[in-house]
């Protein structure tokens, strides 16, 4: 029995529940994954999984097995890291999860600006607003918005500073009703961002509750609507700053009271952290903070 492969067999099968999901990742059987799980409990003599045919659980000495066989395959990860890094010293991958209205306006520029003065270094990079598990989904590095503490399983390295603004253009606040307090907004057409926690909550002040006849997944896109005089929306500064210096929109409610969001570079909490993904992130906090001054 190979007990390594047995080992990583059993602790995807405790992450994706099913036999059958496994065998397709591993390009295997069904039934040589039941097998190789049956010959660990067999060379363990302990039984690890209660079995049915509509799921799999874990016994109780399975769950302990779990936990220290996952940190038996991030110390080996980490080996095979460190002896990879020595050897590719500032070369190979880097798999990059980032906003998508930040990796088209600051990251695009950044990362740019990376590859020239890394070019053996290769960038993976996927842009999206959906909540990812960094880890999960093989992540090394992500970006993070929160007024709050960063989860204990990652390491977050803060980047920049950003608030919202509400903005519109100046044909729609001229057709529509003033808006001078953030009660005002409730008689007014306000794009939702689908992704938003506070979901039709704008967190202005105490909390303003609002509805539109738009709600979409990208702050950009709703840019557009806005220019065009279709309503308002509650927007990062880094994606409407430029069209309201151009006077395209306009800012209202400036003085209300707005949450102040710090971005972080995040990536997984580790014993050994790739010397490219320490180099990444230095250049990431040298270009905010380049980019910070000329503000």
């Amino acid at each position: 029995m190979d007990k390594l492969r047995a080992i990583k067999l059993f602790v995807r099968l405790a992450d994706l529940g099913s036999f059958t999901r496994v065998a397709e990742q591993v390009n295997s059987s069904k039934s040589m994954v039941s097998k190789e799980i049956g010959r660990l409990e067999t060379d363990l003599g302990a039984r690890l999984l209660h079995r049915s045919t509509r799921n799999v659980q874990l016994t109780h000495v399975g769950e302990g097995y779990l936990q220290r066989a996952r940190e038996i395959l991030e110390k080996l990860d980490d080996a095979d890291s460190f002896v990879q890094d020595l050897q590719q010293n500032l070369r190979g991958k880097l798999k990059i999860n980032a906003p998508m209205a930040l990796g088209i306006t600051d990251l695009s520029h950044l990362f740019a600006d990376f590859m020239q003065a890394n070019p053996e270094i290769e960038l993976d990079i996927h842009l999206g607003d959906e909540s990812v598990d960094l880890v999960e989904q093989g992540f090394d590095l992500g970006f993070r918005a929160s007024s709050k503490p960063i989860d204990s399983n990652y390491v977050g390295r803060p980047l920049t500073h950003f608030t919202y603004k509400v903005c519109a253009s100046p044909s729609y606040l001229a057709q529509h009703a003033t808006i001078t307090q953030p009660q005002d907004l409730k008689d007014h057409n306000c794009f939702i961002y689908s992704y938003f926690q506070g979901k039709n909550v704008w967190p202005i002040e105490d909390g303003i509750t609002v509805k539109g006849n738009l709600r979409v997944n990208n702050t950009m896109f709703m840019m557009e609507s806005i220019k065009q005089g279709l309503g308002l929306a509650f927007i990062p500064d880094f994606v409407c700053q430029q069209a309201i210096n151009s006077g395209e929109v306009v800012e209202v409610l400036a003085e209300a009271n707005k949450p102040l969001l710090t971005l972080y570079a995040l990536y997984p909490v580790r014993h050994f952290v790739p010397e490219k993904l320490l180099l990444c992130i230095e250049y990431l906090e040298q270009w905010f903070a380049d980019k910070n001054k000329t503000r």
